[in-house]
């Protein structure tokens, strides 16, 4: 394969896997909204299987208290493991968390949708291996893309390991932050090594420092945003759980402060990706790529914003839970890819104009 035929296969093979990567963050926004977290109990299988049951019938008499003893197993292990790095409050906590004990019903619907999650993960997996196997091509010219490719494919490796943690141990609160900024780092990198590769030796973009700066500052405020988002979903758990599910038109209510700062961090979100919006208005044409994504991002703030007001008005419908995390993902990825085309891009039509 000639060095130009395998540089275009990277490309290729990067774009699908920014997109599964987008989908996965979707099909675990499902799974958390639809509590399918337990759906399978074990890890990396499910009920023991390659391809999970479909009726009760089909798993053994006792196999509740079989998966809760193999939960508790595993976590006994991970608090041991927070125990040689200093968080033996915490592994304290996961010890004697007797709700760990409590034996899951088998749910069908909980279970393949938490195996189709699983299984959009492993595909997402194997397009970043194939990702760091292509980007050897890039060795001569650009290490850092082979670098980050090969450190990605250990970042989703350790992000899979995670997530089983935080379903086992019943969504520990900053693990869960965590799991979610993870996963943007994992988009970030995608999205960085397909734009190296796709401006190697092509244009440099001569953009104002006010409007790079404005570009970084919306995007850490995103980020910001984000975990804010993540917080809030973590009180709205823990209410749900001590209501036992019940009085779901309260759980916004009950969620307190930090759901009061969420929504109104999202009004300052808003008005600087205005300023962003009109700085880019100004210096790049409406055919640059530059004004294209921020119209992407734009968009993706407003349906934000209504999504928002469905989970605040209409009791958190589950629909509106994954997609408001998705949105938030795509935004996130259109305000870093934005920032890198302010230094480089394939399309240098109307910058600096």
């Amino acid at each position: 394969m000639s060095i130009k035929a395998s540089g275009n296969q990277f490309l290729k093979i990067n774009l699908i896997t920014i997109i599964l990567l987008f989908v996965l963050i979707l099909a675990g926004g499902v799974v958390r909204s639809t509590g399918s977290g337990m759906g399978c109990p074990d890890w990396p299988k499910c009920f023991g299987r390659y391809v999970p049951p479909t009726s009760i019938s089909e798993l053994p008499a006792n196999y509740k208290k079989v998966y809760a003893d193999k939960r508790l197993a595993k976590n006994q292990k991970f608090a041991k493991m927070l125990d040689v790095f200093g968080y033996s409050e915490l592994a304290m906590r996961i010890r004697n968390d007797r709700s760990i004990l409590v034996p899951e019903e088998f749910n069908s619907a909980r279970t393949w949708t938490e195996y189709v999650n699983r299984l959009i993960g492993a595909i997402s997996g194997v397009f970043l291996l194939l990702c760091a196997v292509f980007s050897f091509k890039y060795w001569k010219s650009n290490k850092l893309i082979v670098l980050l490719s090969i450190f990605n494919l250990l970042l989703v490796g350790f992000q899979g390991w995670l997530g089983s943690i935080v379903v086992s141990t019943n969504l520990v609160a900053w693990i869960v932050t965590v799991h979610m900024l993870i996963a943007l780092a994992i988009v970030a990198i995608s999205i960085a090594t397909y734009h190296m590769a796709k401006v190697q030796g092509r244009y440099k973009v001569q953009s104002k420092p006010l409007v790079t700066i404005v570009t970084l500052l919306v995007l850490a405020m995103s980020i910001l945003q984000i975990t804010f988002g993540t917080e809030v979903r973590e009180k709205i758990d823990a209410v749900a759980s001590h209501l036992e599910g019940s009085y779901r038109d309260s759980w916004v209510t009950r969620a307190g402060e930090i759901f009061s700062q969420h929504r109104d961090m999202a009004v300052i979100v808003l008005i600087l990706n205005l300023i962003l919006y009109a700085l880019i208005r100004k210096g790049f044409n409406r055919h640059s790529v530059q004004q294209q994504l921020m119209s992407f991002t734009f968009l993706m703030v407003m349906l934000q914003i209504v999504t928002g007001i469905f989970l605040s008005y209409w009791s958190l419908p589950p629909f509106a839970q994954a997609s408001h995390i998705v949105l938030a993902s795509l935004l996130f990825g259109a305000q870093f890819y934005l920032l890198l085309n302010l230094f480089s891009s394939v399309n240098v039509q109307g910058a600096g104009k």
